[in-house]
Parts: C-alpha cells; structure tokens; sequence
C-alpha cells in the first residue's frame, strides 16, 4: 500500500508547495484619527504616572467591600459570561475556517453484495457477487492560489479577535457599573439617613408645639405648619426606603448572585473616604485611546475583517483548482482486501472552474464587500468619536465638580446659620413659624444637595477610568504577573 500512495502524495505535496501564491486582499491602512490632538480640559499633573489602561481595579478601588462585589460580578455576571462564551464560539467559527487551508483526508471503507437472477446470468443460475474497497484520500481540495481562502480565514481571524475585545470591553463596563451601583446605594442610604434624621427632629418639634398649642402659647396654624412639615419627611423616608431596596436589587443583579450584608456600603460620606486609592489619572492624548480601549480595539479589527472580505470576493473572478485524490485496495473477497498484489490503485483527478458568466453576481458580491469596508471605516471613526466625547465629557465635569462641592457646603453651612437665627426670631415672636419652615425645608435640601455633589464626584472618577480604558485588568500591568497572550 506505501507503493501505491507514493504517486498521489508526491502530487499533493507539489499542490500543497502551490499555496504559497498571490493575495487580492487590500493592504489594510489605519484611517486617521477623526478628533482633534488633544483634549478639550486642560490635563492637571497625576500622582501616578501608570496609565488608567495598565491601572489594576484592585489598585484604584481601596474599599475591601467593593473589590469584594467586583470580585463577585466577574465570576457570577451573566452578561460577561455570555460574553465570553461568544469568544469561545468565535474562536472555534476561525478554526473552522482556517481547516480549509489544508487538505481533510478520510479514509473510506465500502462492502457491496449484488444478486443477479437466472434468467440474467446467462448460465440459468442466480449468482451473488460481493465487491469490497477500502482507501484514502481527499476530495475537493482548493489550491488556494489567489488568496481567496486564506482571506476568508483573516475575516474569521479578526472576527474572533475583535470578539475578545469586546469581551474585554464588557469586563470594563462591568467593573464601572458594580462600582457605580456600590455608590449610589451609599447616596441614597445617606439620603435615607438625612430623611430619618430630619423626621425625627420634626417629630420632636412637633410635640413641642403640641405642648404650647395645649397651653394656649402657640397657634393653631403654627401647629398645621409643624405637622405638614413631618409629614413630608415622613414622605421622604418612605420613598428613599423603597429606592434604597431598589438599589440593592440593581447590585444584585449586576453582581449576579445574592449580595451579602457585610458588603452592602454604609452611607456615602463614611465611603467615600476610602473607596479610591488612586489619585489623578493621566490622560495622554486621544491617540492612545487606540490601544487603551477594547471597544475601538473591536471596532478595528471589524474594520479589518470588512478589508479581507473584499481579498475572497476578487479573488471569485479568477479560476478555482481543486483536488480530488485516493489510493486503495479492491476485491471480490473480504479476506483477500489487503493481500499484496490484490486490487491495489489510485485516483487523481484534478479540477478547474472558471467564471465565464454570472449576471454580475461576482461584481455585485465585490461590490457589497467594499461597501461593507466603507461601513466599517465609518463605524470605527464614530466609535473613536464617542470614545472622546466621553473623555472630554468627565473631563468637564472634573473641572468643575470640586467647586461645585465646595459651594455647596458652603451652601449647608450658610443654611444652618439662617436655620438657627429665624429659630431665634420665632422664638422672640418677631417671625411667624413660616420663616423657620422655610429655612428648614432650604436646609433640608442644601444637605441633599451636597449629598448627589459627592456622588457626582466619586462617579466622575469611576467613569474617567472606564473612558480611558481602565478596569479590564485586576492588578497594575508594572505589578502583576505576566499575563497569556489573548490573542
């Protein structure tokens, strides 16, 4: 049997030394950057040189508690590991494709029995016959000698690629989201905190006044006054209640699993201390958002997988070769199948098709895949649009949001003040009780105010290092082991 394949495989290794021929594939050209060259803000000096890209969650968030939950949500998140899952299938999809660049070689093996009547035979007797193959051999193999497989094969390459970044793009907004979540529980648990505060106070003047309206030295509508107040803090309490239970619903549902009560967040100002342990991040220039972030990442290598379509559509004008071969044996008896000088031989047949006239369905196809490219360019320009947009949009808030908080305790302090002297005036009978409610209800505000001020600012932070590129990486590139290549 090594005697008969010899020939076939001595011509499917010539065939395979053709492979190495011309590619129609455009040569794929990053198209320039559509956004200016540097960012609207001015960029302030940061404490740390690592850039958000190479700076490890588990190094920007200092709160045991939340890196905790992020820990959680990157094991339980069902939409990562959808995600991920989609790398996988990606990834088999490429290899796939690629095993169309060698030949798939099968060995076949066949028994047939065929009984002819007597009145056919000749003889006047039935006879019975057997035939028995077996072999291998490769059927329909392309020599790919314009390109057209092995550009089919970068598209599912690029494919699968710009799978995994996206992948890696989800794991950042993932991260981003746990943490947003995490604060906004905490802002509205000091919201509740403030709310029940601010009932029980109400409560307390509320007896008060109840007392001096029984004595004769307070008026009803005074009265009046001092119950609607309480009641609208009893109306807060219950709304901020309900949205505080809301809150957790939403982090358990972006962890993935049931949250455990010692990693629920305290109210936002005995947090906010501790949850970053970074400080500035730097920000370079719009150009390193190229390689920072996973999302222009994906839409690249989309961009580059539309390039090679069009390689396999021109490549249909030109003529395809394929090749069939097989070498096996051959007998009328099974025993006899592999006896040396037993029915041995071999097939090679060769083919060629040309396209002579398709309607244009060629051209169209050339056609649609250029347009797809075109697409594709514009679908990666406009993600590296919004990619800037996002940075210069948390750089307008940082540039402003410390004087907003700032302002705004001034504000509570300013508040308190006029709280305390329309108190006095009542008290003396030179204001009605209205003034005081005012300053209360002001108060009241001004503090719920400084509340969603510093919630703006811890989410500006955690949304500045998701637009830079942060949070697909546990620990600092500079401090952690090195990592497998993902690709």
């Amino acid at each position: 049997m090594r005697r008969l394949l010899t020939s076939p495989t001595l011509l499917a290794t010539a065939a395979l030394a053709l492979l190495g021929g011309c590619s129609l594939m455009p040569v794929y050209e990053r198209p320039p950057l559509p956004v200016a060259d540097h960012y609207p803000a001015p960029a302030t000096p940061a404490a740390n040189s690592v850039s958000a890209a190479e700076l490890g969650w588990r190094d920007f968030f200092a709160d045991e508690r939340l890196r905790e939950l992020i820990g959680l949500a990157l094991d339980n998140n069902r939409d990562l590991r959808v995600a991920v899952l989609g790398i996988e299938k990606s990834r088999a999809a490429y290899r796939i494709q690629r095993a169309d660049l060698f030949p798939g070689v099968n060995a076949t093996a066949a028994g047939t029995g065929t009984r002819t009547p007597a009145e056919q035979t000749g003889t006047g007797q039935a006879a019975v016959s057997h035939a028995y193959s077996a072999g291998i051999g490769f059927s329909a193999y392309e020599l790919d000698l314009f390109g057209r497989v092995r550009s089919l094969n970068e598209q599912a390459l690029q494919a699968y690629l710009g799978t995994a970044e996206a992948a890696l793009s989800t794991r950042i907004s993932l991260v981003a989201e746990v943490a947003g979540d995490y604060l906004t529980l905490a802002a509205d648990q000091a919201l509740l905190d403030l709310a029940r505060r601010t009932l029980e106070s109400r409560q307390a003047t509320l007896e008060l006044t109840e007392r001096a309206y029984a004595l004769g030295s307070s008026s009803e509508l005074t009265l009046r006054q001092v119950q609607s107040s309480l009641e609208s803090a009893r109306v807060d309490v219950a709304a901020y209640t309900a949205q505080v239970a809301q809150d957790r619903n939403a982090l358990a549902l972006v962890v993935g699993t049931e949250v455990p009560e010692r990693l629920l967040p305290p109210a936002l100002p005995q947090v906010l201390p501790r949850v970053f342990g970074a400080g500035d991040l730097p920000l370079g220039l719009p150009s390193d958002l190229l390689a920072r972030r996973p999302d222009i990442r994906s839409a690249e290598h989309t961009l580059q997988a539309a390039n090679a379509n069009i390689g396999a559509a021109r490549a249909a004008f030109f003529p395809r070769i394929s090749l069939t071969a097989s070498a096996g044996y051959s007998s009328s008896e099974l025993s006899q199948l592999f006896k040396s000088g037993h029915g041995g031989g071999w097939t090679f047949s060769p083919g060629l098709s040309l396209p002579l006239f398709d309607a244009g369905s060629n051209q169209a196809t050339l056609d649609s895949a250029k347009a797809e490219r075109d697409i594709a360019v514009a679908s990666y320009e406009k993600t590296i649009q919004s990619a800037f947009k996002e940075v210069a949009d948390a750089l307008a808030v940082r540039a402003t949001v410390s004087d907003r908080q700032s302002a705004q305790a001034r504000l509570v302090d300013a508040t308190q003040q006029s709280l305390r002297l329309s108190d006095a005036r009542f008290r003396m009978g030179v204001d009605s009780y209205l003034d005081v409610l005012d300053a209360q209800r002001s108060l009241y505000s001004a503090q719920q105010g400084l509340i969603s001020v510093e919630l703006a600012r811890a989410n500006n932070l955690v949304t500045l290092y998701k637009v830079l590129g942060g949070g697909w990486t546990e620990q600092t590139a500079a401090q952690a082991p090195a990592e497998p290549a993902r690709r």
